[in-house]
């Protein structure tokens, strides 16, 4: 029996994203977080005594600003070396050959896999065959799984991959493979990465995304980690789940259908924290909050948003002991019917109607996304790529804009609401 970790997308030194400085945020405890997971997976590493670790592309964020960031890899690795622990490392689209200007020199028992081909790293206690390729180039859209070798038998053999598989959502086309291709290989555990969230794609054999270590914006919210994986003989092989993050990030969505001021909805969005909290085991939380349902309150809202957002980060500080960070505070809530909707006839009922038909009309909304395109296409490139950017040409993107738009517009032209 032995045991391994399968790690990925640890992007080490990368910042937390879309993350507003304000009074009372708990800015040390996010800064160098993702330090702070690798750290965390190395203690298990260490505390589970495994025979080795695999990191499956994007062990940094892109090229190193300085050498620090090799250094302080270094001084992981060799805190594993000295308890007789290997690490094999494939280059993803974050730190393909290409990107990587810097280079310092691993310890001995650290392994990187060539670009140019596959190769194959042999281990006789335990008897494992690791087989793995990195990115030549970030943008790598061939399937590199084509010219893995075969198994390699009386081992249990491993492939390391970086790729979105058939793909998913929110993550580029690299490397693409399927499945049913991998297991053609005869390996017992194919060991991918790319994609931050933890999935298993087959079981005989085992084909698993293990996610990222440490979450770094709202769509990656929830726990992240490594999967730590025992393995008995070849067809007894257990996969445990381990989270590693140090701060977790979640969505909270505050129904103010039952809140008849504003003041109501603070405090329903208080109890709601408490039981994020307490659900996250009161480690530190950079926490999205939207305010949604139909509201008497949707005006008073709408009147001040930035009061209210303030409100609300005042409330997190005080529910949340100072561990808490409100990154943004998004209005969906909207007016009853009945006090939406203003007098006939008028430009004000031309306006709610087009948010209407826009809301309703997919088709609409792609129109829209037209008639913006020359102007995204002119924004600085950051604002289109980054993960909660500017998506003209999404058209869910648009109606969750007009969903935001509508109740501030609305209620600013019909005068619900005072600023205080």
């Amino acid at each position: 029996m032995f045991t391994f970790i399968h790690a990925a997308d640890i992007h080490l030194d990368s910042p937390m994203h879309k993350l507003e400085a304000y009074d009372g945020a708990p800015v040390e405890e996010f800064r160098l977080s993702t330090r702070r997971a690798f750290e965390n997976l190395v203690e298990l590493a260490l505390g589970q005594q495994v025979s080795f670790i695999l990191i499956s592309g994007d062990l940094y964020d892109g090229d190193w600003k300085d050498y620090n960031t090799g250094l302080y890899f270094i001084n992981q690795m060799v805190r594993l070396q000295k308890a007789g622990i290997r690490v094999f490392v494939t280059a993803g689209n974050h730190d393909a050959a290409s990107t990587i200007t810097r280079s310092l020199r691993m310890p001995d028992n650290v392994t990187l896999f060539a670009a140019n081909r596959a190769e194959t790293a042999t281990m006789d206690d335990p008897a494992v065959a690791i087989h793995g390729r990195s990115f030549a180039a970030p943008a790598e859209k061939n399937d590199l799984s084509a010219d893995y070798p075969a198994s390699l038998p009386g081992r249990f053999n491993i492939g390391m991959l970086h790729t979105c598989a058939t793909g998913r959502p929110g993550h580029e086309a690299y490397a693409p493979c399927s499945p049913a291709r991998l297991a053609q290989t005869g390996y017992q555990y194919w060991a991918l990465g790319h994609v931050h969230d933890h999935e298993v794609l087959n079981r005989d054999p085992f084909i698993v995304f293990p996610g990222n270590t440490q979450g770094r914006h709202i769509r990656e919210a929830g726990p992240k980690g490594c999967v730590l994986v025992t393995v008995t003989d070849s067809t007894d092989i257990d996969l445990a789940f381990t989270p590693t993050d140090v701060v977790r990030w979640c969505l909270i969505s505050v129904d103010a259908g039952g809140s008849h001021d504003a003041r109501e909805v603070i405090s329903a969005f208080a109890g709601q924290l408490e039981t994020v909290i307490s659900e996250n085991n009161a480690m530190p939380l950079a926490v999205r909050v939207e305010i949604i349902g139909e509201t008497k309150a949707a005006g008073e809202l709408a009147a001040d948003p930035e009061r209210w957002t303030g409100e609300i980060r005042a409330a997190a500080i005080e529910t949340g002991a100072g561990r808490v960070w409100v990154e943004k505070v998004r209005f969906f809530c909207r007016l009853p019917a009945d006090v939406d909707h203003p007098p006939s006839g008028g430009a004000m009922e031309e306006l709610v109607s087009l948010f209407e038909d826009l809301a309703h009309d997919p088709e609409a909304r792609t129109a829209l996304g037209s008639e913006l395109s020359d102007f995204c296409r002119k924004l600085p490139i950051e604002l289109r790529q980054d993960p909660d950017g500017i998506k003209c040409d999404d058209p869910d993107w648009i109606k969750e804009l007009l969903d935001q738009i509508r109740p501030e517009l609305v209620g600013r032209l019909m005068g619900k609401g005072e600023r205080s």
